[in-house]
């Protein structure tokens, strides 16, 4: 290989030395050319390719900005050109968003969702134009269907009938959807989200109806039956207040009983029971307030109040006086009847009279309060008891030592006082805001709480104690014992070692004095006498022992002292 490049190099040299220069100027401008060829098609290439979210521009700037709020929302790049088109990165997100905005009805009226989305050639026919747009329509619901969250597959079939000559003879166009979940999902129980599903089928499918469309799920059950669900949305609606109700209840007796334990401890002070009524439905009610008018307000430096106020304020009024004068007028009917006016009245008809009427019209202003209120939901009732176990203690005797009666510790109750049972009781009604035309009722008990169980476990554990304490004596007892049993031995033991010690050494003294003695006996005899190799021996280390001793004291003592306490 390396021969190989050699010999390319060497020739690529030979080559290159024997150019014009004409010929290297134009080598050097193919390279650049490649370059920068090579550069651009790296940058083109590199370019972001965006995917049109809808074939039409978005002309409405309300529409735009709305479109493009709910794309920020979910981090999705948008790119808008001059014209209103919107694009986006690729088209999986352009199918995922346009969902999501058809489904919120963010799609402008003016604007197609669909179109483009099918094309049509002059060459075919209109049998195969609706055999392909009605698949093409399939498809791209199906791949939109299927980009939803949580959707894992979709089976979408359109039925679009033929045009017919008269409207009463045209079928509708149906629809079927299957939609098939993902595990533990909760999408098709979810009202709002199947909506939206079924807002994105109708508006790809032109002249397709509510009724005429059916989405069901794997099993068959129909899921965009909305007047069908309602008893379930009812069911759903009592569950979330009575999940309200019981979350208030949890909240007040956690409230209550914390603050009762501060005060009679844990112990004594274990159950609460808390119910709630409450009226759920809403009501609207209206009051009108008629108060008086105020002339003059109280001036705060006078130490009484010297406001004035009146009932009412005139505003207009208005006299008329009607003044008349003549004969009296008796009616008779119509010409020809007999009149049926009495005689008394009918003698007075020629009577000249004279008449005076005045009435006087008033407006007064008054000061009026309209007020409106809506109120829902609204407690009705509030029901609290507590049980208060009352004190227990111990019996001691005049030594202060636990009596004991029938193998067990005994002990005293003390019950709680009506005035504590009554404290508790206001400090309930403080604490749940009592109202006793509202029906709330609060209950405190006392009822000694079963300690059996306790008091068994405290005299199990008193009675042990004891038996311990017991046993720990006994058992330091034996170890004195068998301490005092040894040093005693010890002791015994080193008064026999020490006698016997004295006893050896005065053997051994009386037996040295014997051979010393024999042997001066025999010297002074004239009798040559001869020692044993032990003897002299024994001889030699007794007179080294002397001499040590005489010229070390002090080591030879503390060499004695050593051998008696190892002893």
């Amino acid at each position: 290989m390396n021969e190989w490049l050699k010999k390319v190099t060497a020739k690529a040299k030979e080559m290159w030395s024997k150019w014009k220069p004409i010929q290297k100027v134009i080598l050097f401008g193919i390279i650049i050319i490649v370059i920068i060829a090579i550069v651009a098609s790296v940058r083109l290439s590199a370019k972001p390719v965006t995917v049109r979210l809808f074939n039409a521009p978005v002309t409405d700037s309300t529409s735009l900005t709305k479109i493009l709020d709910r794309l920020s929302q979910e981090n999705v790049n948008a790119y808008i050109t001059e014209s209103g088109y919107i694009s986006v990165d690729d088209d999986k997100t352009a199918r995922q968003m346009r969902e999501i905005l058809i489904s919120e009805n963010l799609v402008p009226s003016s604007v197609d969702p669909w179109a483009g989305f099918y094309d049509r050639s002059w060459s075919t026919t209109d049998a195969d134009q609706n055999v392909k747009l009605k698949n093409t329509i399939q498809k791209q619901l199906k791949q939109h269907i299927e980009s939803i969250a949580e959707i894992q597959l979709a089976d979408v079939n359109i039925v679009l009938p033929e045009n017919q000559l008269f409207t009463a003879d045209q079928n509708p166009v149906t629809a079927s959807v299957i939609i098939k979940t993902t595990p533990m999902s909760s999408l098709l129980s979810d009202k709002k989200r199947v909506q939206g599903i079924q807002r994105l089928i109708l508006s790809a499918v032109e002249g397709l109806k509510e009724e005429n469309l059916i989405i069901t799920d794997v099993d068959g059950n129909q899921v965009n039956d909305f007047e069908g669900m309602a008893d379930l949305e009812r069911v759903g609606v009592i569950e979330k207040q009575q999940k309200l109700i019981r979350k208030q209840e949890v909240e007040l007796r956690a409230r209550i009983l914390k603050a009762l334990q501060k005060t009679f401890g844990e112990d004594r002070c274990r159950d609460m029971n808390v119910a709630i009524e409450m009226d759920m439905s809403q009501k609207t009610s209206e009051s009108k307030e008629f108060s008086p008018i105020q002339i003059k307000a109280d001036n705060p430096d006078t130490p009484y109040d010297d406001s004035e106020y009146r009932d009412y304020l005139p505003r207009s009024s208005q006299t008329v006086t009607k003044e008349w004068q003549g004969t009296g007028y008796n009616p008779e009917g119509p010409a020809g009847v007999e009149g049926q006016t009495p005689p008394v009245y009918s003698d007075m008809s020629t009577v000249i009279g004279r008449s005076t009427e005045t009435g006087v019209v008033q407006n007064n202003e008054l000061n009026e309060k309209t007020t409106q209120e809506i109120s829902s939901p609204k407690i009705d009732k509030i029901s609290v008891s507590v049980n208060l176990d009352g004190k227990w203690k111990k019996v001691k005797d005049d030594n202060g030592n636990l009596v004991i009666k029938d193998g067990a510790i005994q002990r005293e109750y003390t019950p709680v006082s009506d005035e504590q049972k009554a404290e508790a009781v206001r400090l309930i009604q403080g604490a749940i805001g009592y109202n006793r035309e509202r029906g709330d009722r609060v209950e405190v008990t006392n009822i000694p709480y079963d300690r059996d169980d306790e008091f068994e476990a405290e005299d199990a554990e008193y009675f042990a104690a004891i038996q311990r304490k017991r046993t720990i004596l006994l058992v330091l007892i034996a170890i004195v014992v068998v301490l005092v049993g040894f040093i005693l031995f010890r002791v015994i033991s080193r008064e026999m070692e020490r006698r016997r010690r004295e006893r050896e050494a005065r053997l051994l003294a009386e037996q040295q004095a014997a051979r010393e003695r024999a042997l001066w006996e025999a010297k002074d005899d004239g009798m040559e006498v001869t020692m044993s190799v032990e003897e002299t021996r024994r001889m030699e280390l007794q007179e080294n022992a002397i001499s040590m001793a005489k010229e070390h004291p002090e080591d030879v003592a503390m060499l004695i002292r050593t051998w008696l306490m190892e002893e």
